[in-house]
């Protein structure tokens, strides 16, 4: 049974200093804070304030267990000190002013877990927040984390895929907001009176890798895949499939803010048809295929010259993950994003689509005789051919009206993908939305645009209690 889903108990009174950060997660003080933010969201509303007078005494006896919690478990994270103390007084100050819509940035502002990236260092995390892919309530959250940051991914950031913001995570426990597909940390879901300038984002790989060694294993028996040995190995390790998804996500990341963009890359608080979404998150993963494609020839044709030693241990790793990264985005977003989630407006999963078809059109993925079968020798060059067409609309799009740049993004995908029979756009928009203002565009956008192919159909059905079963699945309970 994993951490979270133990049982816990309330502790009455001090809990104990606990000064060694290796048991922080079966100590009393862990327990009881967990226990009273947890019994705390049950009086909190979407907004993270508690109106009901009533229940504020019970307030008040659980954030005074939380800053218990906190002040005990402090000796053990001597690095987050500062963020620590402010997190007592964010916690004393809304109990005080008597839980109105809970401000957080004191506490936030002082927690800057990127200046720690070491290996197996680890942190406690307590915000009113929602959880991406999780809740949208805005409820006090608390978890307990630890980095995962092996050597080779060290030298991957500091030389050529500088990333500074990036922080890679693994579970130890956490409340129930995190008891779901949520996998990351990011500073702008926490409750906060003003926006300050965020200088870290996290994503925890110990869910993204157990969750994907789940799917890929049920989707291969399925479609009766022979994985290559390689990729076979990460079904059977966890840890292999840790460091494969951090050097995935940490070119990922950095992508969004690099190459000919026509548009803020992380399209905050705009609304736009969520095939655009789908293209940058695409985007963004196929460009880590590249990257570890080009890493790969690098790191091979250098092993091959200099056989005697030529790749230092760091390197001898990075070429193996590099290899790795290609199958995981593959996989990944073929079994897994195609199919997780609802039809509305599902962008990953309409990526997801668009990879399985554009591979098979190219005739290096095959359906044939209900067994899926890939041309691994030619699979590469077809990823970065469709890599290659994204960023060829990228940069067109840079001398077009953004109405523009939808309708050609639109194309693109249509010319892989089958649009619904009801679709506006694929008929043609009329002259009124076409003269209008974007809104319109958006608008007629079906929910689903692109609905599933025959293969996910079927897909789908043998597949939905697997990936179901992946809601708050952390590396200890693969």
């Amino acid at each position: 049974m994993s951490t979270h889903a133990r049982a816990t108990q309330v502790i009455v009174g001090e809990p104990e200093v606990v000064e060694d950060a290796d048991r922080v997660e079966h100590s009393a003080a862990w327990l009881s804070l967990k226990a009273a933010a947890t019994a705390l969201q049950g009086l909190q509303i979407q907004d993270g304030s508690i109106p009901e007078a009533a229940s504020h005494d019970g307030a008040r006896h659980h954030v005074a267990q939380i800053v218990a919690g906190i002040r005990a478990l402090s000796p053990a994270f001597p690095h987050d000190a500062e963020y620590l103390t402010a997190s007592v007084r964010d916690f004393e100050r809304w109990a005080d002013s008597g839980f109105g819509i809970p401000d957080f940035l004191d506490s936030l502002t002082a927690f800057q877990p990127q200046r720690h990236r070491v290996d197996g260092i680890r942190h406690l995390v307590v915000f009113p927040m929602y959880t991406q892919n999780g809740s949208r309530d805005r409820h006090v959250e608390a978890v307990l984390v630890e980095v995962i940051w092996p050597e080779f991914i060290a030298q991957l950031e500091a030389g050529d895929y500088g990333n500074k913001l990036f922080v890679s995570l693994r579970f130890l426990d956490f409340t129930p907001g995190y008891d779901t597909d949520s996998a990351v940390l990011f500073p702008e879901t926490v409750a906060m009176r003003e926006i300050p300038v965020f200088t870290w984002g996290a994503i925890f790989q110990d869910r993204e890798a157990a969750r994907y060694r789940r799917v890929v294993r049920a989707a291969a028996e399925i479609t009766k895949l022979e994985l290559p040995a390689e990729a076979a190995r990460m079904l059977d390790d966890q840890q292999l499939t840790e460091k494969t998804f951090v050097m995935w996500d940490i070119i990922h990341d950095r992508t969004h803010m690099r190459g000919d963009l026509p548009f803020d890359p992380f399209m905050i608080k705009q609304r736009m048809p969520y095939f655009l979404y789908s293209l940058e998150e695409l985007r963004c993963d196929l460009t880590a295929f590249r990257e570890c494609v080009a890493i790969e020839k690098r790191l091979a044709a250098k092993a091959v010259a200099e056989p005697d030693g030529a790749l230092d241990p760091a390197e001898a790793e990075m070429l193996e993950h590099a290899r790795l990264v290609q199958y995981a985005v593959i996989f990944d977003r073929i079994f897994r994003f195609s199919i997780t989630g609802s039809r509305v407006r599902n962008y990953d999963g309409l990526g997801g689509q668009l990879l399985f078809a554009w591979l098979h059109q190219r005739d290096v993925l095959h359906w044939t005789d209900t067994a899926l079968a890939f041309d691994w020798d030619d699979v590469p060059a077809a990823v970065v051919a469709l890599g290659e067409a994204i960023d060829e609309l990228y940069w067109r799009s840079i001398d077009r009206p953004k109405t523009a740049h939808w309708l050609a993004a639109y194309e693109l995908v249509r010319g892989t993908l089958t649009p619904n029979p009801a679709s506006q756009w694929a008929r043609g928009l009329p002259d009124e939305i076409l003269a209008g203002a974007p809104k319109g565009y958006t608008d007629a956008v079906m929910d689903d645009e692109f609905p599933l192919s025959m293969f996910f159909e079927a897909l789908d059905k043998k597949m939905k209690p697997v990936i179901e079963s992946t809601a708050g699945i952390t590396g200890r309970d693969s």
